[in-house]
Formats: C-alpha cells, structure tokens, sequence
C-alpha cells in the first residue's frame, strides 16, 4: 500500500534524556514554535504507539515534559531517543506560498540552472544560524550543505519533485 503525501507522518521531536526522578523527559522540538510540539498531542513513536505529552515546561537549556503512563526514572530512561511523530494531515496547510514543511523538501532532485542533476536532499539541517540543505551528491561522496537561502536556491518545485541551486563557487569541484 502506498501512503499518500497526506497520508505520511512527520518527525516534529525527539525525546532526550530523563529530568529529575519522577519520570519527567527533556525533549528536542523540531516546531518553529518549540513548544508547539504539545499541541498535537497524541503524537506516535516509530511504531505507531501514542505518546501523549500531559505538561510541558519551557526552560532555558531544554523543553522538560511529562508524559502519560510515565512516573518513574527508568520510565523516562526507557522512552531515550522515541522520536516522536504526528500524521501530515493533522499538520496545518501552509499559509505562504514560499513556505514549505521540511518533510516536503527530502526526498527532492537538486537541478542546476541548466537542468542538469546534482544530487537529493536528504536533510534540512540547523546549527543555529539558519537552515541549511544536506545534499547527496550525484556523483557520489560524502553529503554536502547548502545554504537554504533565496540566492543559493532561487526555485522550489516540490509537484515537480525537484529544486533549482546556485551552489557557492567551488562547492561541487
């Protein structure tokens, strides 16, 4: 059976190590909102179980939670690294035209200007200073990242299963 784009989940988080010994969970949101991440509860582990986040805090080093059926600190210990995700038809539809989820972009042919083939998005990456696009060159070798910015990636087809780069001088040599 094929899944639908609809039909797909998507990882919006990641829970971390246990917080304290009452079974409370830091977790890593992938949100633009961090917090955000307990509004679409009930979420799903890899193999569909729900997770629902009961009460989330937002604290200067990490998001801590509790979760449902979650009292102790092995049960937190137990759910390290449980990525969490929720279905893409529960995600709210994209209110600007240059907006797109990052599920939307994997997957994505990469194209020079001049139609020729460079490689796939395998990952949009963050380290702080803005999105990048981690690619996987056509030719082989290790992944390359691509700043994802107006001038670097002036077109965005996701129907048409593609992206247009103007790679930084030098990147692809």
């Amino acid at each position: 059976m094929t899944l639908s784009v609809r039909d797909e989940r998507v990882l919006l988080g990641e829970i971390g190590a246990a917080q304290g010994l009452k079974g409370e969970v830091r977790i890593r949101s992938f949100t633009e909102d961090e917090a955000a991440i307990a509004d679409y509860r009930p979420l799903e582990d890899e193999h569909g179980r729900e997770v629902t986040i009961e009460a989330l805090r937002v604290t200067p080093k990490a998001l801590i939670a509790r979760v449902k059926g979650v009292t102790t600190r092995e049960g937190a210990e137990a759910l390290t690294g449980t990525k969490l995700y929720v279905p893409r038809s529960r995600l709210p539809e994209r209110e600007e035209e240059e907006e797109w989820y990052h599920s939307e972009l994997i997957g994505l042919a990469v194209l020079d200007r001049d139609g020729g083939t460079i490689g796939r998005v395998v990952a949009i990456q963050n380290f702080g200073a803005g999105d990048l696009l981690e690619l996987t060159p056509a030719s082989g070798g290790p992944t390359v990242l691509v700043p994802f910015t107006r001038d670097t990636v002036p077109e965005i087809d996701v129907e048409g299963g593609r992206l247009t780069i103007v790679p930084p001088e030098g990147l692809f040599e």
